[in-house]
């Protein structure tokens, strides 16, 4: 029986737009944006920084001698905001329908200026905070792991006390999808153009 359900954040709820920041980072100067921000995961100071092993100074800091002329921490701030694009409000009011009924957690390869800024800003969009949309929340910076590694699974399941057979997790990544099979959770995959709503429906 599925008592649990656990979100990827990007491409799941929230939208994303990986060009917008790769042509974002190149106008400030930025030569190796789409090398650093790849198809299927993140380089160099980004990776390092969504695996919670630098903070955001230091990753202002890598990451600024990259360009090609002086940008300050608001422009490479603003430039990576520019990969997510929102969240529409009907997902909000799915994840506080589906709250009712469930156990809802989020499980997100993220970091903190994101966190921080424009994601928290969408989760307000209804008066709310994010905390007001999950049961807990697991980020990759936090737990200082990434998927699609065992660990990061194995942390979620430590840190929301949830059993991965109870578990339903919802995923863009096929890769991760495959991975969080591979320890026992459900899951399914939330290719483009799909809404989980609409996998909710076909799989409880």
């Amino acid at each position: 029986m599925i008592k649990n359900l656990l979100f990827d954040l990007g491409g799941v709820i929230m939208n994303l737009d990986r060009e917008r920041s790769v042509r974002a980072f190149e106008e400030l100067g930025l030569s190796q944006a789409g090398e650093l921000l790849g198809e299927y995961g993140q380089k160099g100071p980004f990776l390092a920084l969504e695996k919670g092993e630098i903070g955001a100074e230091e990753f202002h800091n890598q990451l600024r001698p990259l360009f090609d002329r002086p940008v300050t921490d608001a422009e490479i701030d603003d430039a990576f905001n520019r990969f997510l694009t929102g969240i529409p409000v009907s997902r909000l009011r799915a994840l506080r329908e589906l709250r009712r009924r469930y156990k809802v957690y989020l499980l997100s390869n993220t970091n903190p200026i994101m966190v921080n800024g424009f994601i928290a800003d969408q989760f307000r969009q209804e008066g709310l905070e994010m905390t007001d949309y999950f049961d807990g929340i697991i980020t990759s910076y936090e737990a200082k792991c990434y998927k699609p590694d065992k660990a990061i699974f194995d942390y979620a399941c430590a840190t929301c006390g949830i059993e991965p057979e109870e578990t339903l997790f919802f995923d863009d990544s096929q890769a991760n999808v495959d991975a969080a099979r591979a320890v026992g959770f459900n899951a399914a995959h939330v290719a483009p153009g799909k809404e989980f709503t609409d996998i909710l429906c076909d799989v409880l």
